[in-house]
C-alpha cells in the first residue's frame, strides 16, 4: 500500500480493504464527474507527476484570468485553451464589441467600453489588445490573475514580416517582400505613426502598453521601467519556445490539471510561408532594430528559468513530457491515426477554416474525419476552432445566455480603422 494510504489507514483505524474501496470508489465518481462534464468527454489522461507539498492544502481552480495576447507568440493557441476551459466551466469570456471585430479595437489602448456588454461581467480575457492596466482593473474582477507570453524578437519579426506583408505599409515597401532589405535599412521603409506601423517595430513592448519608439540604447532606463511594470502586474511571462513548459507553470499558477492545458497547435503558417532557419546575422539585425522587444524577452526569458528552477527542472520537464504525449493522444482521438496540419482550403469543415491574411501566406488548420457527431466530435471542433469563428461562437452563446436579442449591433462611436479581413480559403 503505498504511504499515503498508510497515513489515511492509521489516521481513520479503517481496514485495508475498505480503504482501497473507498479510493476506487472515489476515482470512479471522479471519471463519472468529468466525463459527464460539458466538452471534457476525455477522462484524466494521466496523474500529475509533481504534486503540491504534502502540507500544502489543495486549492480550488482558479477561474478569473486575463491574458494579454501578443501577436505571434503562439497566443492564439494560449487563447483556445482558455476559452475551452471557461465553456466547461460556464465562465463568462470578455469578447470586442463587433464594431472592434476580433480584437478588442486594436491597436488603440484598451477600453472597457471595447467589451460587448453580453460578455460582462466576465471571468476571463484572451483577444487581443493594446494593455492599459487601468482599465483592465476596472473590467476585470480583484483576484484576477494576468498572464502573458513571449517570443524570441527575431522568430517573432519573421513572423510579422511574412504575415503582415500587405498590411503594414512598411512592409509594403520594401522590394520583392524582403525581410533582409527591410532590416538591411530599416529607416529606408519605416514611418513612426503609420497605420499598423507597430507591427515593423518593437511589437511587444507596443502591446505591453509601452512606447515602441523608444531605445534601451538611448535610454536603458525606460526598459527597466517597462519592466518592472511588467512584473508589477503579471503573475507569470510565458515563453513561446519553451511552450509545454509554460502550460506546466500556467496550470500550476491556476491550480488547474494538466488536461486542462492540452491543446492543438492553431494559426501555424505553412512552411512554404516561413523561413526553415533565420541566418544568425540576419537575427541579430532582427534583435538590434527591435531592441526593446529584445531586451524584455531576454529578462523574462532568465526569469522563466528561474521560476522552472524554483517549481523543480525535473518536475516540469516530466509534466512537460506528459503533456506532450497526452496531446498526441488526444489528437489521434480527434483527427485520425496520423493527425496533420492542413492547408484552409483542404479543409471541409467550415468552422475549422484558419484566418488567411493575405493570398501569400497559408495558415493551416486540423479538419475532421467524415462521419462523426456527438460529444466527442464537439469537443474535438473546439480543440482546432480557429480564434474568429469561436470568438464568434461564444458572443452568440452569451448573448442567449442573458437573453438579449441576436440582432445587428449598434456602431461604437469613433470606431477604430478596421481590422485586417481574412481571405475566402482558396483566394
Amino acid at each position: 500500500m503505498p504511504p499515503i494510504l498508510q497515513r489515511l489507514q492509521q489516521a481513520t483505524k479503517m481496514s485495508r480493504r475498505k480503504i482501497l474501496l473507498l479510493v476506487l470508489g472515489c476515482s470512479t465518481l471522479s471519471l463519472l464527474i468529468h466525463q459527464g462534464a460539458q466538452l471534457s468527454w476525455y477522462p484524466k489522461l494521466f496523474p500529475l507527476s509533481c504534486p503540491p507539498l504534502q502540507d500544502s492544502p489543495p486549492r480550488p481552480k482558479h477561474m478569473t484570468v486575463a491574458f494579454l495576447k501578443t501577436h505571434k507568440t503562439a497566443g492564439t493557441t494560449v487563447q483556445n485553451i482558455l476559452f475551452r476551459f471557461a465553456e466547461r466551466h460556464n465562465l463568462t469570456v470578455a469578447l470586442p464589441h463587433p464594431s472592434c471585430e476580433h480584437q478588442f479595437c486594436y491597436p488603440r489602448n484598451f477600453s472597457a467600453h471595447f467589451v460587448h456588454p453580453a460578455t460582462r461581467p466576465p471571468h476571463v480575457l484572451a483577444s487581443h489588445l493594446r494593455f492599459d492596466r487601468a482599465e483592465l482593473q476596472r473590467l476585470m474582477p480583484p483576484g484576477t490573475v494576468y498572464v502573458t507570453i513571449l517570443r524570441e524578437p527575431a522568430a517573432m519579426f519573421e513572423s510579422l514580416f511574412s504575415y503582415y506583408n500587405q498590411y503594414c505599409p512598411a512592409f509594403r515597401r520594401v522590394p520583392n517582400a524582403s525581410l533582409e532589405a527591410f532590416l538591411r535599412a530599416p529607416e529606408a521603409y519605416y514611418r513612426a505613426g503609420e497605420h499598423f506601423a507597430m507591427f515593423a517595430h518593437n511589437t511587444l513592448a507596443y502591446d505591453l502598453g509601452g512606447d515602441n519608439e523608444r531605445s534601451p540604447r538611448d535610454d536603458a532606463a525606460y526598459l527597466a521601467g517597462l519592466i518592472r511594470q511588467v512584473e508589477e502586474v503579471f503573475s507569470l511571462v510565458m515563453i513561446a519556445e519553451y511552450f509545454d513548459e509554460s502550460l506546466v507553470l500556467l496550470r500550476r499558477l491556476l491550480a488547474w490539471d494538466l488536461d486542462d492545458v492540452l491543446y492543438a497547435r492553431l494559426n501555424a503558417r505553412a512552411a512554404s510561408s516561413r523561413l526553415a532557419a533565420i541566418p544568425a546575422a540576419l537575427a541579430r539585425a532582427a534583435r538590434a532594430w527591435n531592441a526593446l522587444d529584445a531586451g524584455l524577452y531576454d529578462h523574462f526569458n532568465a526569469t522563466f528559468w528561474r521560476r522552472v528552477a524554483s517549481a523543480g527542472r525535473a518536475c516540469v520537464e516530466r509534466e512537460a513530457r506528459e503533456l506532450r504525449e497526452a496531446r498526441e493522444r488526444l489528437l489521434r482521438r480527434c483527427f485520425g491515426d496520423e493527425p496533420v496540419l492542413r492547408p484552409a482550403a483542404q479543409i471541409r469543415t467550415k468552422q475549422l477554416q484558419p484566418w488567411q491574411p493575405s493570398r501569400k501566406v497559408d495558415i493551416m488548420g486540423y479538419d475532421l474525419p467524415s462521419g462523426r457527431a456527438g460529444p466527442a466530435t464537439e469537443a474535438c471542433l473546439k480543440l482546432a476552432m480557429p480564434e474568429v469563428q469561436y470568438s464568434s461562437y461564444l458572443l452568440r452563446k452569451q448573448k442567449r445566455r442573458g437573453g438579449m436579442r441576436l440582432r445587428p449591433e449598434p456602431v461604437l462611436d469613433n470606431p477604430p480603422p478596421r481590422p485586417i479581413r481574412a481571405l475566402r480559403p482558396g483566394h
